[in-house]
């Protein structure tokens, strides 16, 4: 390490590279979801200009190479004249610069979903080919870009007819591990778009299968959005009819759908001019609580609750999906991903808002606000008597945390949280070989027998019953569910360690299951994590090489083709690996993969655990033979 420490060592980025070095902190990562995080981007600029009264079709192709996007509308076109102050077209000033574009000032954007000017510009840094076309004043422009930087000048290519911007770019390999797309994942969310803008057409082309295409256009926006996710879903809806309000004019303008169901969980998901907001904020803490105010006020009114019974917060939203679309003109997103806002003026407007309409709604639809009421006071007496049960397995005092813990978990010495790591491991073989690989210090061990309960067809009650349930409340301390304390939490990252084949992906998925419905703050603060230990081991000549899946396999041996005859050793479970190699590949942080679990869209994840993991048959049959026909050699 150099001691000497002067100028000559600072280092100043200029233009894109700083997205290019840490492109983490533009898109949030490098994964799967900072790749869509792309398209995402180039996509809301396209409906900012609908948002404004200026666009009316978004269309978005994946290529055939299921890498490269395009994306058009019909909306005003970037403008393509020279800038003064910088002497540069303002199409590459826009593609080529942070910070700058026309959402500061609210005289081109009133409604806008980027505000910080950095969007358009991170998808030119990480794309090697992004090519833009752009029609405005009776003319088309194109200019080409890589890395960040343009390649060629804009160049007019001769007369054109109307308006509106096509995008194509192609994910730099540099940068991205993977940069197939998700199709499944894309029209999603492109329909959450014209779900959420009515009169808005969306189109999808999936050129990566077949040739397949989708076009959307709604005029009922989310009243339709969630009659589409009740309808698909398999939670199973209380009696009573969707609420649904709207608010136009003075102030931020808010549309709002609930529906109470007879599920457990609760599901809302938030946007802000059509960003989804999946770690909500301040409106979705409105809606949380006007909704609550408005049920207790009638039940109240009406004195329909129990003697000796009291409503919490939680009684009223149990079971509640719901969708909350706001827009307004100057958006504080946390971080450029926008996952939550930060505006502390909605939250009132929102509740006051909601409260209104709610109450209003119950009052003059009282077979539907009967209905509520029985799933509410239902909830409530659930919730006293799991009470007791769900004491039973909570965390002791942090002076006695080791009083009560599960006598399988081999625990770290540290009782510092904040670098205590808890690994899930399928088996007692590989548990052994995990207690003897890991860093005592800060890695604890808890290893599990065969699968574990399915908690979507189960009870709180049999949920707090299970062993292998109960061994993870226990060793986690924080309790679960409405006694959840994430002070109590005693490790930093909990990371699911199964074998790499279908029976593993059967008891994580289990397990994520398990999280979701019991413990979502803990995937919501980032705590839960999937080890990826791997499947093949291959030795070429003196070296060793590790291949998490067969298409990694085939890249290495590709890349060494020619060389010494290669070994190749399939593991078939955690339990062959020696402690060293297990250390190695999967638990050493310096040397393995982890990947975060996260929810980019709650209504659409709950959605899919229902059908995956619920008791009805159906959804899941229909589901299978679906995606059937896409896999190749299916592991059974």
């Amino acid at each position: 390490m150099a001691t000497n420490y002067t100028a000559k060592d600072i280092t100043v980025l200029e233009g894109l590279e700083p997205v290019r070095k840490r492109p983490g902190m533009y898109i949030g990562g490098v994964d799967s979801s900072g790749l869509h995080h792309l398209l995402w981007e180039i996509v809301d600029n396209s409906v900012d200009e609908a948002m404004n009264g200026h666009c009316d079709r978004i269309d978005v192709a994946l290529h055939a190479d299921g890498e490269t996007i395009t994306v058009k509308d019909n909306g005003r076109g970037i403008p393509v004249d020279m800038h003064g102050k910088y002497k540069k077209p303002a199409l590459e000033l826009i593609l080529t610069t942070l910070h700058a574009g026309g959402k500061f000032e609210s005289k081109n954007y009133y409604h806008s979903g980027g505000l910080h000017g950095v969007g358009a510009s991170v998808v030119t840094a990480l794309s090697d080919r992004f090519t833009v076309r752009v029609k405005r004043d009776g003319a088309e422009w194109e200019q080409t870009f890589s890395q960040g930087k343009a390649t060629a000048r804009l160049k007019k290519l001769g007369g054109a007819r109307g308006s509106g911007t096509t995008i194509e770019y192609h994910p730099d390999r540099e940068i991205f591990p993977s940069i197939k797309h998700d199709p499944v994942l894309i029209a999603e969310r492109l329909e959450a778009k014209a779900y959420l803008h009515k009169g808005l057409t969306v189109t999808f082309a999936n050129q990566a299968k077949g040739g397949e295409s989708f076009t959307w256009h709604y005029q009922d926006g989310i009243r339709a959005y969630l009659d589409k996710l009740l309808t698909t879903g398999t939670r199973k809806r209380v009696p009573a009819e969707i609420f649904y309000a709207e608010r136009e004019g003075d102030g931020p303008r808010i549309e709002c759908a609930l529906a109470w169901t007879e599920d457990t969980s609760e599901g809302v998901s938030s946007f802000v001019n059509s960003i989804p907001t999946s770690a909500g904020g301040t409106h979705e803490n409105g809606l949380k609580s006007g909704m609550v105010k408005a049920v207790r006020n009638y039940l109240d009114v009406h004195n329909l609750v129990p003697r000796g019974l009291q409503i919490n917060a939680e009684d009223v939203r149990e079971g509640v999906v719901g969708l909350l679309s706001c827009f307004i003109p100057n958006p504080q997103f946390q971080g450029q991903t926008k996952e939550r806002l930060n505006n502390p003026e909605l939250t009132p407007a929102v509740d006051g808002f909601v409260r209104s309409a709610l109450e209003n709604w119950l009052n003059g639809s009282r077979s539907s606000a009967e209905a509520i009421s029985a799933r509410v006071i239902l909830a409530a007496r659930a919730r006293t008597a799991s009470r007791a049960a769900a004491k039973e397995v909570q965390r002791k005092t942090a002076v006695s945390h080791r009083l009560n813990l599960p006598g399988k978990l081999a625990d770290c010495s540290s009782t510092d949280p904040s670098e205590s790591e808890l690994f899930l491991v399928e088996g007692d073989s590989a548990g052994g070989s995990a207690k003897q690989g890991r860093d005592r210090h800060f890695q604890a061990i808890l290893p599990l027998r065969g699968k574990v309960l399915n908690t979507e067809q189960a009870s709180l009650t049999k949920v707090l019953s299970n062993n292998e349930l109960s061994d993870i409340v226990k060793a986690l301390g924080c309790g679960l569910g409405k006694e959840f304390d994430p002070s109590r939490l005693r490790y930093n990252k909990i990371c699911l360690l199964m074998d790499a084949d279908s029976d593993g992906n059967h008891i994580a998925t289990l397990l994520m299951t398990f999280f979701f419905r019991h413990m979502p703050q803990l995937i919501q603060g980032g705590f839960l994590y999937l080890a990826v230990p791997p499947l093949y081991r291959i030795d070429i000549g003196k070296e060793t090489y590790w291949a998490r899946d067969d298409v990694e396999k085939e890249q290495i041996l590709g890349k060494h083709k020619g060389r010494a005859q290669p070994n190749v050793q399939r593991f078939k479970g955690l339990g062959e690996m020696n402690p060293a190699t297990l250390k190695e590949t999967t638990l050493d942080p310096k040397r393995r993969t982890m990947l975060r679990v996260t929810i980019d869209d709650a209504a659409a994840t709950d959605s899919m655990i229902q059908t995956l993991m619920g008791k009805e048959v159906a959804p899941r049959f229909q589901l299978i033979m679906e995606r059937a026909v896409g896999v190749a050699d299916l592991d059974v």
